[in-house]
């Protein structure tokens, strides 16, 4: 059993739903991302979402392609994103995903990718413009090099494309919680209990909700229904936004707010 899939089977067995934060490896920058990451296990965090830099995140709103833009500035490349997983690695036993676009992959090479990955700690890859029916490649090179590659399905998703993406992940689903891109949002849709029953209904893997989730209330309404919980956009916010000196601590007083409200209650 993979470590993503025991983390949620022992959240699953504690009643409790898995909080993934994502973080831009290199934002705001390298140093921060080190000393952040294991502050958000310790603060609650049970996977964490670890983005490589990309010169066109086609699924990112303005919030996540600031941070791309700014960890490019500053140099990251992909030789850095590898180590700073090592590095990450060598302090946690957490799930650590890469969640990345597939040009930067394709040109490096698939399988070799893959096996990069898993040689520096890396559990799975998300990799949100990579279809299912264009998934063999990866999903060989993942399995070869023991990685979970979960898919992705939207409300717009088709029963065909469910059935297709529950087929081919491994891992957990990713359900976007909205059509359009990745950014903080005042309210969730009301759709939500219909599309995450239709998703339920073709797999037993966990179900984990992204896109706009950044308040407390939010966390609240779905918890009841998903495995887990990726919240991005309003983390980057916050970093963006604090002090260079205060960024860990207001990103964890963000992250404890969201759990502390949340976690305890059944």
């Amino acid at each position: 059993m993979s470590r993503i899939a025991q983390t949620f089977a022992r959240l699953k067995a504690e009643g409790k739903t898995a909080f993934m934060p994502f973080v831009t490896i290199g934002f705001p920058d390298l140093d921060t991302t080190a000393e952040l990451v294991p502050a958000l296990l310790d603060a609650g965090a049970n996977l964490i979402e670890l983005g490589v830099p990309f010169s066109d995140p086609i699924a990112e709103g303005p919030t996540i392609q600031r941070s791309s833009f700014k960890a490019l500035e500053n140099g990251i490349t992909l030789q850095k994103c590898f180590e700073t997983a090592r590095a990450i690695r060598a302090k946690t036993d957490a799930p650590l995903l890469f969640m990345g676009y597939y040009n930067p992959v394709f040109s490096y090479g698939v399988e070799r990718y893959a096996a990069e990955c898993a040689a520096n700690g890396i559990d799975g890859l998300i990799i949100p413009d990579l279809p299912p029916e264009e998934a063999a490649e990866a999903q060989e090179a993942c399995r070869k090099a023991g990685l979970d590659l979960p898919c992705f399905v939207a409300p717009t998703s088709t029963e065909d494309r469910i059935k297709a993406a529950v087929t081919s992940a491994s891992g957990f689903i990713y359900c976007v919680s909205l059509a359009g891109v990745t950014g903080a949002r005042s309210a969730l849709p009301e759709y939500l209990p219909t599309f995450i029953g239709k998703v339920r209904s073709q797999t037993d893997l966990p179900l984990v909700l992204g896109f706009g989730i950044s308040k407390p209330e939010h966390f609240a309404a779905v918890r009841p229904l998903v495995d887990g919980v990726i919240v991005g956009s309003a983390l980057i916010d916050v970093l963006e936004k604090a002090p260079a000196e205060e960024r860990t601590a207001q990103a964890v007083s963000f992250v404890k707010t969201l759990l502390n409200e949340n976690q305890n209650k059944s």
